[in-house]
This record gives C-alpha cells, structure tokens and sequence, in this order.
C-alpha cells in the first residue's frame, strides 16, 4: 500500500517492493502455496479505493499461476489479470479458456523446457495486445522469479534478460495508458542467484538505466 501511495501520488514513478511471504495464491477466503494475503490485489483495490483507479491490470510472470488473483477478480470487470506460468504445475489453474465472467482474465500458460522464444511469444502475442486494448490506468506487476533456469520448483529455462525485456516491455504499455504507473511486488523464486541476477535485471529496467 505504501508503495501504491508513492507512485498514485507521483512521488515514485514506479517502485519495487521486495516483500515475502509472496501473495498471487490466497485466495478470497484462503491462504495456499506459501501465501496468506495476496499483495498485489491489495495494491490493485487500495489504488482503486483512494485514487479512483477504474481500471487496473495485474501481470503475473510467475512460474506458477497465481490462481488467488484470478479467483479475487473473476467477476471484476475493473481489473485485468494476465498471467504467463508453466502448466502443468502446482496449483493446476491457469488454462487459457479460463478467462472470467468478463473476460478480462488472459492466461497464456508455457511447456516444461520452454525459454526465451515461447515465453516472450506469449506476451507480444497473447498478452500485450489485451492488455492495450483494456489501457489500464495502474499496472501491479506479480513478478515471480522462479521462471528461471536455476530455479529449482519448474523448468522454464528463463534468464534474467528475460525478465528485463517483459519489464521494458510493460513500462511501454503503462507510458501509454497509466502514465508510466507500475507498482511490482515480488512473488517466487528460491535460487539465490537466479533470484539476485533476475531481480537486478527487473529493478535496473524499472529504473531506466
């Protein structure tokens, strides 16, 4: 919320909170997969409450599917979730005919052994056209790290420049609809280095060096 407050009111024009437990699991009325509260939904409701946000947009790169977001803003025309995650793998959602009540849930789910290719595929074919045809006003970024090579928990061969790229690629988006808002709350990612080499990859994108 504090790092919601700083971008809504211009004082940051994006900011990375590097918060753990994670949060894209739990769901409406339970806790899952290491996750109690989910964070980037609180992030998307609190712009939405005390800034008049009409309509936000959480991407999620995690290598899993962050079924408590999906499941908060099923029915929720005002919030888009899209969603790039390994399948099949834990928690088992995430198929692209799950798209909502409103259709503002966009899955895009990857291949054990997929990389780069797919993976960047699925964004510039899947993701971002909806998500510029929805022009939200915030973007709230579930940034799972966990897609990594060196990740232990999945196989999807991503590295770090990857995640630099979707960065980028995302603050073009927000530049042309949000006003360059993003707010990123890390998710996943239990390889130390993989973590550190693609967590730098994310913040330096986000910084604009």
């Amino acid at each position: 919320m504090a790092a919601t407050d700083a971008v809504m009111s211009g004082e940051h024009p994006n900011a990375f909170v590097a918060v753990r437990p994670p949060g894209h699991h739990a769901e409406i009325n339970r806790p899952m997969g290491f996750c109690f509260f989910d964070n980037v939904a609180i992030a998307a409701r609190h712009a939405q409450r005390k800034y008049g946000i009409g309509r936000a947009a959480i991407v999620d790169f995690d290598v899993h599917h962050g079924n408590g977001t999906q499941d908060i803003f099923w029915a929720d025309k005002s919030v888009m979730y899209c969603s790039t995650h390994q399948m099949p793998l834990f928690p088992g959602t995430g198929a692209p005919g799950e798209r909502g009540d409103h259709d503002t849930i966009v899955n895009a789910p990857l291949a054990s052994e997929d990389g780069s290719k797919q993976f960047r595929a699925a964004f510039e074919n899947v993701i971002l056209p909806q998500l510029t045809k929805f022009a939200p006003e915030l973007i709230v970024i579930s940034a799972g790290f966990d897609a990594h090579y060196r990740d232990p928990l999945a196989s999807l061969n991503l590295r770090a420049e990857d995640f630099g790229w979707v960065t980028r690629k995302l603050m073009d988006l927000a530049d042309s609809s949000a006003g360059g808002r993003i707010v990123s709350v890390l998710e996943g990612g239990y390889d130390l280095q993989g973590l550190k080499e693609s967590v730098a990859a994310h913040v330096t994108a986000l910084t604009g060096a």
